[in-house]
């Protein structure tokens, strides 16, 4: 089975990031994978691109006309691509050297349209005492609770997620209005409405695998209480969008926000009174304060989406 790896990329003040996610996919133990470079309109980024791996055979090296956002480049690099899978990596991301033979494993022995597998945080800067693990999907991590072990899940981060590429092409990619330049600009959730195409053209979900593992740099200023506050004012929003946009897409984090209230919390309590600490309280404040801010954001969602 081949693989390819399509890695999108613009800013050339990250281009030491981007070099180093390149750098991950080309060092897989997985032998059969291809690495499709999209650069998103900017001719100082693709001049170094060409110059670090325009000569491999393995990559392919491409540049939008004009900046046409991230969903528009992933897709232009699925029809670049060779593979009969096509894997999504970021370009602030670092892929595990096992990455690509989890992933495949999932295909062969699971039969799987589509696969993906946990984000771990690399903490740029001191990590965030007073941020639970429960809320990490602000910053791109996979949290506590979003499944239990290999199973089938609605959807993956972006940044680790795979599709067959027949499928994928089948559904004609991620739907470029979510989160793209002509769409909401606030809107987020790409990875939710095409696995939610995909679940209602094919009957499958997203196949997950944790020890496929990519690690997303978390950069300080995601670490600020503000922009996580932002942030999860404008995932409630994109929550309540995805409910309009995307029937029936609202079941799994219905399922965390029980879980949170019924079993993390309580648990947390329970620590707290067993071994009491500044961090033990600051994190069980915020788990209420995140929660409070993303139900903000889903009610100023149904003014916008009704």
């Amino acid at each position: 089975m081949d693989v390819s790896v399509v890695l999108c990329t613009y800013d050339i003040d990250a281009y030491d990031d981007f070099r180093e996610a390149a750098m991950s996919v080309l060092e897989q133990t997985y032998d059969s994978v291809e690495l499709v470079v999209v650069v998103d309109g900017t001719d100082a980024v693709y001049g170094r691109a060409l110059e670090d791996f325009g000569n491999r055979d393995d990559i392919v090296v491409h540049c939008n006309d004009e900046n046409k956002g991230l969903l528009a480049s992933r897709n232009r690099g699925a029809e670049l691509a060779s593979g009969d899978v096509v894997a999504f990596l970021d370009d602030d991301a670092v892929a595990d050297e096992r990455w690509i033979e989890s992933l495949v494993d999932a295909y062969d022995e699971k039969n799987a349209i589509a696969a993906g597998g946990k984000m771990t945080p690399r903490w740029t800067a001191d990590r965030p005492d007073f941020l639970p693990e429960e809320f990490y999907w602000l910053v791109g991590v996979t949290h506590r609770g979003f499944a239990d072990g290999p199973e089938e899940v609605r959807n993956t981060f972006g940044s680790n997620i795979s599709f067959r590429r027949d499928v994928f092409l089948n559904l004609e990619g991620f739907d470029t209005d979510i989160g793209g330049r002509k769409g909401d600009k606030n809107l987020q959730g790409g990875e939710t409405e095409l696995c939610a195409r995909m679940q209602r053209k094919y009957g499958r979900a997203v196949w997950y695998v944790p020890e496929a593992e990519v690690e997303h740099k978390v950069f300080e200023y995601r670490t600020d209480p503000t922009w996580l506050l932002e942030r999860a004012f404008w995932q409630g929003y994109s929550k309540r969008a995805m409910e309009t946009l995307v029937p029936d897409s609202s079941d799994e984090e219905s399922e965390f926000l029980s879980k949170l209230l019924l079993k993390f919390a309580p648990e947390r309590i329970r620590g707290l009174t067993s071994d009491p600490s500044i961090g033990r309280a600051t994190r069980f404040l915020a788990l209420f304060v995140f929660t409070a801010v993303v139900g903000l954001g889903y009610l100023y969602g149904v003014v916008r989406y009704r």
